[in-house]
């Protein structure tokens, strides 16, 4: 069983490898280093490879290619392939809000239909989060592109399930391994099929490698590890403090300045979270004279 202490530490953990993953990736391909399959595909193998050394060293490598299924494998292949492609045509600003607006509806809706029941207070504090993602974003929303948005809709539904399948995972690190191997396939596809387009520069290729060993092997891996503990809608949440961890990061190692908004939006995403991840307390048992 996991402590709330070593929960709160590979969430925290994983959050900082998804905003590390956002900052690679708007890098590589905002800055034309490197084309979106070959980016994709890079990202994936390398994130094989590096699990396949975590599950080797942890002794147990055969349980590899048994971990993870080709369902999660898609799912997961499916959030790469559409994320990419959507930054390609959508600003950060408006990708990160359709992105985890998508993931909310993906695994608040699944989780409602698996019986569980935010409390009204859980719901006014993703309410107040996505408030606080709405006047971050806002200032850089301009007329999104229809495929850009569908796209990354689509990543933000497919992570969603992806993160919704793990949590029963008695091996989250084998599983992600596989999981991994698995979308590899997906991603040698891809970038083979957009060969004759390719462009890839050093640097490109680097933030592509870190990206998939680091931020997603090493992040995902994490986060498989805490969903257990997680319901669905309080993991859900939880996901909305990555936008503003990757804004706050864009302004320490890019120089963006920090603006009033920004901090607001920051206040209220964080005061949503801490809401719907609150220590809820026991009601108090009746006293023996209550009962008499």
């Amino acid at each position: 069983m996991l402590t709330p202490v070593r929960v709160a530490l590979l969430t925290a953990a994983a959050l900082a490898g998804f905003a590390a993953n956002s900052l690679l990736t708007r890098a590589g391909l905002g800055g034309g280093l490197i084309d979106a399959a070959t980016f994709t595909g890079l990202r994936l193998t390398s994130g094989a490879v590096m699990l396949l050394l975590l599950v080797r060293l942890r002794g147990h490598g055969r349980a590899t290619l048994s971990g993870g299924s080709w369902s999660a494998a898609t799912m997961l292949a499916g959030y790469a392939i559409a994320f990419t492609i959507a930054y390609t045509r959508i600003g950060a600003g408006t990708g990160a809000l359709i992105l985890f607006g998508a993931v909310q509806v993906t695994m608040i809706a699944t989780g409602l239909a698996r019986g569980e029941r935010p409390s009204r207070v859980d719901w006014l504090g993703l309410a107040v989060a996505v408030v606080g993602l709405v006047i971050l974003t806002r200032p850089g929303l301009a007329a999104p592109d229809p495929e850009g948005s569908l796209l990354m809709a689509a990543a933000g539904a497919c992570w969603g399930a992806y993160s919704l399948a793990g949590r029963r995972r008695r091996d989250p690190l084998g599983a992600t391994a596989g999981n991994f191997l698995r979308a590899t396939v997906f991603g040698v596809l891809f970038a083979a099929a957009s060969w004759p387009t390719r462009h890839v520069t050093p640097a490109g290729a680097w933030m592509a490698i870190a990206s998939g060993s680091l931020a997603s092997a090493i992040g995902y891996a994490l986060w498989y590890a805490a969903l257990p503990a997680l319901a669905a809608w309080k993991a859900a949440g939880i996901q909305l403090l990555v936008p503003v961890v990757t804004a706050a990061a864009a302004v320490v190692l890019l120089g963006e300045a920090i603006t009033l908004r920004f901090v607001i939006a920051m206040l209220c995403v964080l005061a949503g979270v801490g809401l719907t991840i609150r220590p809820v307390r026991p009601a108090p048992s009746p006293s023996p004279d209550a009962l008499r």
